[in-house]
């Protein structure tokens, strides 16, 4: 790496058939946290001190993303998922939680999909599980993303931070083709969700991507929101799953949020 201010505080791990950076904060119960598209772990640093103070919060640079040089593959939630999987494996974890925001939380849901028996407690923020589900002004917006757009990026803060940190600065428009073309494809994963058994926190803004109807539907596929709770909590979803709607917040702000982080962990630090 033949630029200084490139080189971040945390380590390299060769998991998967990539070179994955994470970094280390904070002791406790680890929790994997992962950022959304065109960001890093850094885009956490307004709450990283606050969930630092109650675990060991590893970030981890998805592929293509931060200090993770891109490799010859497409940009997919599911083999970014059996990235973290080998990426717990390394660091010898036994159960972390995972916790992911947008293009994180599909990668974190992929975890819990493919590896459950690795996932302690899972969160997905902003995270819709199938694509109909967001706006249409979103996915028209969504379908012009492309390395014809890279020029128009120039000022934003996504396009400083890639040139700041990224092994290979030059591939910005490269990553843009490539979550262009995820973004295009049709997915739907509700009967994975469905399916899943450690406790589920879905946590949405009130002005998200997805309406906040989906991320209702996406709690009643675990169980929740069918029937009243009961005086001692008896009734309620019998996964231990919940759900959170953020007020005030929208998908580009919710990783921001204190809200986020109280949440997140008033959900990982319940005993049962």
């Amino acid at each position: 790496m033949t630029d200084s201010t490139a080189a971040g505080s945390g380590q390299y791990a060769e998991v998967n058939g990539i070179n994955l950076y994470y970094e280390t904060h904070g002791s406790g119960h680890p929790m994997i946290l992962l950022h959304g598209g065109l960001g890093s772990g850094e885009m956490f640093g307004p709450i990283l001190p606050t969930l630092a103070d109650h675990h060991q919060v590893i970030t981890a640079d998805l592929q293509g993303h931060g200090r993770t040089a891109d490799i010859d593959r497409p940009l997919d939630i599911r083999l970014m998922g059996d990235d973290i999987a080998a990426l717990i494996d390394h660091l010898g974890l036994r159960k972390p939680d995972v916790v992911g925001y947008s293009l994180g939380g599909g990668v974190a849901l992929q975890v819990a999909i493919k590896h459950p028996e690795k996932v302690g407690r899972l969160v997905t923020a902003s995270a819709h599980v199938s694509r109909d589900a967001i706006y249409p002004e979103i996915l028209q917006q969504q379908g012009q993303v492309s390395a014809a757009a890279a020029e128009f990026m120039k000022d934003t803060p996504m396009y400083e931070l890639y040139q700041r940190v990224a092994p290979r600065p030059e591939d910005f428009p490269k990553l843009l083709d490539k979550i262009g073309e995820a973004m295009a494809k049709d997915f739907d994963f509700s009967e994975e969700v469905r399916g899943l058994r450690m406790p589920t926190l879905v946590v949405a803004a009130d002005a998200d991507m997805a309406p906040p109807s989906h991320y209702v539907k996406v709690f009643e596929l675990l169980d929740g929101g069918l029937r009243d709770g009961g005086w001692q909590g008896e009734a309620r979803p019998k996964g231990g799953h919940a759900l959170a709607i953020l007020p005030g917040l929208t998908h580009y702000d919710i990783f921001l949020s204190p809200l986020f982080a109280a949440v997140t962990l008033a959900f990982l630090d319940q005993k049962s």
